[in-house]
This record gives structure tokens, C-alpha cells and sequence, in this order.
């Protein structure tokens, strides 16, 4: 239940390269939210603006993260806010190891040195279902002009190697494949070249926001893709428009490591929260 007292909402503004978050700790006063509020939040004119929202509440393990797009829709991971939360836990809590929990399972993260944290954004999903795809077929090149990679980082993806990922027009080219009939739930479109072995460019269109300056579960999911197809090894660079991911696939998992930034607190006024309940 809300509690929209005089005092409003404190919250926090971070970014991950650019992929931006405004970040909720509801671990002591319960936020409800809804998808009205967080399109208002979302608002980059009459809110604050994000590519999502993430709330922490109390959990099993050292936190639970669920996230929202800025439309209002829920998103099941969002690897660059659980990096930025996870540095900001660990700032508070002096630990440099985490146990954090979300709709995507369980996620470790770590204090990888030099200001870069770490998360294990767990195994991938492969098979058509798990993703999911509208009906089975071979995720590693889908029915669709270009023959696209599917990958689920618990939310789907749709990766696209081409051969300069900068000429191509993402926001026509990125809405047209995220309504595909394909998937079910929508999907993130990746457009992605091989540059080495070890290192990819890679622009990314996400579900229910839009073109993004960067995405971690989107790294991930091109981490995969190219791996799979024998494009690179397991272990990448990737540059995106807002910065650079390091991707690790293990045994135990996709480890993605990257910089974060906690730009500003704030608070979100009792007015404004009681104009959208």
C-alpha cells in the first residue's frame, strides 16, 4: 500500500553507458506500482525519464529487483540497472559480493576492481519455448529475412549480424521486429558486427522503450548469438552506442562487467504521486 505523505518519494537517477534508471529502495515503505505510474515517472517531460524503473524490496537473498519499462510494461531482466544496484549496495553495505533475486532467477554480483561491477545474468535460454518463440523451429537462424539469432536472457531477443551496424536505420528497422509474429512477447532487436574474435559492435532497440543507448541483457543475448554461430569465442568486448560491456559466457552463466553511474537523489512530491494514483 502507498503511503504519498508530504515527505513524497525519495529516488535515485543511475545509468549504466547511458541506459538510464530511476531507482526505487521500497525495502522499508512499501510502493505499489502500477503501470500509470510508472509511464508518469517514465515521462522524460512530465516525469523524470528512464529506460526503466527498478524497485528494490526485500527478498531471499541480499535484495529483490523488479523492473518496468518506460510504456508501463514489466521487464523480466535489465542487466545494467542490476549492475548499477548492485554497486549501490554494495557501497552501502561495505560487501563486495551480492546475492539479488528477480523474476529472471537468481543473480550474483561482485566487485569486479576498478570502479567495474560484475553480474551473473544466469544461463540463457535456448530452446523456442523457453525464449519464447510462437512455435518451435531453430532459434539459431530464425524465418525471417536475415536469418536472425534468438536468445532469451529472461526476456527475448533478436539478434541481426550485418555487416556495419552503424548504417542501419534502428528506428524503423527496430519496431518493425519487436511486434514480429515470432514472439509472442515482443522482443529486443540487436543489430550487431563482428569486428574480431573477441569484440562486436552492436546498437540495440528495446521492447517497450525504444532505441537505448546501451543494454546488458542485450549484450548478453549478442555474447551468445556469436558464440553459438562460431562468430567469436565466449568471452567478448562489445561496444555500444553509450560505452563499452565486457561478456563472459561460463559454465555458470553469462558474467557481464561494465561501469555504472549513480548521477542524482531525489524525490518524487506527494503532488505529483497523488496526480497519477
Amino acid at each position: 500500500m502507498n503511503d504519498f505523505d508530504a515527505s513524497g518519494w525519495p529516488f535515485m537517477k543511475m545509468h549504466g553507458l547511458g541506459n538510464d534508471f530511476v531507482v526505487v529502495d521500497a525495502r522499508a515503505r512499501a510502493l505499489t506500482v502500477t503501470p500509470a505510474l510508472a509511464r508518469a515517472i517514465g515521462d522524460r517531460h512530465r516525469g523524470i525519464g528512464f529506460d526503466q524503473l527498478a524497485v528494490i524490496t526485500s527478498g531471499t537473498g541480499d535484495a529483490h529487483l523488479t523492473f518496468w519499462n518506460s510504456d508501463g510494461t514489466t521487464a523480466g531482466a535489465c542487466g545494467n540497472a542490476t549492475r548499477c544496484i548492485a554497486r549501490y549496495l554494495m557501497d552501502q553495505n561495505g560487501q563486495d559480493t551480492l546475492h539479488l533475486t528477480t523474476e529472471r532467477g537468481d543473480l550474483a554480483a561482485r566487485d569486479a576492481g576498478n570502479g567495474l561491477t560484475s553480474v551473473n545474468m544466469g544461463a540463457p535460454q535456448l530452446d523456442w519455448q523457453d525464449i519464447p518463440l510462437a512455435e518451435a523451429m531453430d532459434t539459431l537462424e530464425l524465418p525471417i529475412e536475415g536469418g536472425p539469432v534468438a536468445t532469451g536472457m529472461g526476456n527475448p531477443h533478436c539478434t541481426f549480424f550485418v555487416d556495419d551496424a552503424d548504417a542501419i536505420p534502428l528506428d524503423t528497422f527496430g519496431p518493425r521486429y519487436e511486434h514480429h509474429p515470432l514472439f509472442p512477447q515482443r522482443t529486443n532487436v540487436q543489430v550487431a558486427s563482428v569486428i574480431g574474435p573477441d569484440h562486436i559492435r552492436m546498437r540495440v532497440w528495446e521492447r517497450g522503450v525504444g532505441h537505448t543507448l546501451a543494454s546488458g541483457s542485450s549484450s548478453c543475448a549478442v555474447a551468445v548469438a556469436a558464440a553459438r554461430r562460431g562468430l567469436t569465442g565466449r568471452k567478448v568486448r562489445i561496444d555500444l552506442d553509450g560505452g563499452t560491456l565486457d561478456i563472459d559466457w561460463r559454465e555458470d552463466g553469462v558474467w557481464m562487467t561494465g561501469a555504472t553511474m549513480h548521477v542524482a537523489s531525489g524525490t518524487l512530491t506527494a503532488a505529483f504521486l497523488d496526480a497519477v494514483a
